[in-house]
């Protein structure tokens, strides 16, 4: 029996194999006629996209409904069931995304740079398509139309390995995508969804070098970290969200008091939401007992350190959580947060050096000099002054999308939008010169 199994097994796993040979083949192809397709050609795409998302909001809505049966047959918590469930309105919500996709500008083919050398020669740069990308998500139905759009308008081909838990509502939203394809004249295989959940195909797809450029996680740390630590292709990725918000000696009281309330509290999941709060020693009996009486008031949990743990009893706040060493690293994710009184600048951002997953830190000050020390200094992704950590999102930050959040410094960095899926090219202008 042992032995049949075993041969099962692997007669499933060449299968697998075979399958995804046969889809990266396919999306290598498509890859290359994307390059070349017009503006107006992925536009159109798009467009046609977004219409038959809406024309086909029933049959979505019902491919969704058989997932969400399985998922609480299978005891998946309220959380991920809210991932996992779409309606008309968040129907609507995709096919709007999509259209607002095809407004976006399109990077393929902008040079910049241009200059004319000494030999006559004039240099720049292109903005060229990755190739094919490979997205590895988990239970959010919605991302398999952002991904797509955006993949499709920077001229990328994709192929999209959604969560076992989601693959009928997949299923339906990616004969959306290939309808619009095949009405725009785009090769049908631009946008491919793996037909399979078995695990096997997570590895092949960790494994096609030469074929996918660049694979990029959605999902929980324990699927981004499997990523990172097997794939032999390049990956886009952050593992945490561990950010800070540092309330300076010179910073605006009432400001200061805004920004922490609003960045651990408008909402707890992102991945920008801060999780430790740091508050220079002079300002700290200022600011943190009105800011603690806020998270107090909505039930956050603060984990504290023994000066804040003092200034706060001090103050009849309660109750309050020793923070352990383990708690600075973490990213809670939930309405806990960590506080630490630091000295000053310098404590500040040594603090992040250690602790931080170089995501999202933001300064209050009215301090001109910390301000341009702390944006120097501290070496995230996104450095803010001034401002709330939530504001670290593409859409925000002007993208019009984004497919997800690099923490890495190569290629990407910070909210990955349109720009984000391509690199750049040098291209040079003659018109005869000869090296001598």
């Amino acid at each position: 029996m042992a032995n049949d199994l075993t041969d099962l097994n692997m007669d499933v796993a060449e299968t697998v194999a075979k399958t995804m040979r046969q889809i990266g083949v396919a999306a290598k192809s498509a890859a290359r006629e994307l390059a070349r397709a017009s503006t107006a050609g992925k536009n159109a795409a798009l467009i046609y996209t977004a219409e038959a998302i809406i024309t086909q909001t029933a049959i979505i809505l019902n491919a969704n409904a058989n997932d969400l049966a399985r998922a609480k047959q299978n005891g998946h918590d309220q959380a991920f069931i809210d991932r996992l469930t779409l309606t008309e309105k968040s129907i609507r919500a995709m096919s709007d995304g999509v259209r607002e996709v095809a407004a976006l500008a399109d990077p393929v083919g902008e040079m910049s740079e241009l200059k004319f050398r000494p030999s006559g020669i004039q240099v720049g740069k292109m903005r060229v398509p990755l190739g094919v990308i490979g997205m590895i998500y988990e239970s959010r139905p919605n991302v398999t139309a952002d991904a797509a759009a955006l993949c499709l308008k920077s001229g990328n081909a994709c192929i999209l390995r959604g969560g076992s838990e989601a693959l009928e509502s997949n299923l339906a939203i990616h004969v959306c995508i290939v309808a619009g394809l095949r009405k725009a004249n785009l090769p049908e295989t631009a946008v491919q969804l793996v037909p399979t959940t078995d695990r096997a195909a997570v590895t092949a797809m960790l494994a096609m070098k030469g074929v996918i450029d660049v694979i990029i996680p959605r999902g929980g740390k324990s699927l981004t970290s499997k990523i990172a630590n097997e794939a032999m292709v390049p990956v886009i990725k952050h593992l945490d969200g561990v950010c800070h918000v540092y309330i300076d000696d010179s910073a605006d009281t009432a400001m200061a008091i805004a920004i922490a309330d609003n960045a651990k509290t408008q909402r707890y999941a992102p991945c920008n939401t801060m999780e430790t709060l740091l508050v220079a020693k002079h300002i700290a009996p200022k600011v943190l007992p009105q800011i603690a009486k806020i998270y107090a008031a909505k039930n956050v949990e603060m984990r504290v350190c023994p000066e804040s743990r003092a200034l706060l009893a001090s103050s009849g706040i309660a109750p309050l959580v020793d923070a352990s060493e383990a708690d600075w690293f973490e990213e809670y994710s939930a309405p806990i947060v960590a506080i630490k009184i630091v000295s000053d600048l310098d404590e500040a951002i040594n603090h992040i050096a250690k602790y931080g997953s170089q995501h999202t830190d933001a300064i209050v000050t009215e301090n001109h000099s910390h301000a341009m020390r702390f944006l120097r200094e501290v070496d995230s992704a996104s450095v803010i002054v001034n401002a709330s950590t939530r504001f670290a999102d593409g859409f925000e930050y002007g993208l019009g999308a984004e497919i997800g959040i690099s923490t890495d410094k190569l290629h990407a960095r910070g909210p990955v939008g349109l720009e984000g899926l391509t690199s750049q090219k040098w291209v040079v202008f003659g018109d005869g010169q000869i090296r001598r």
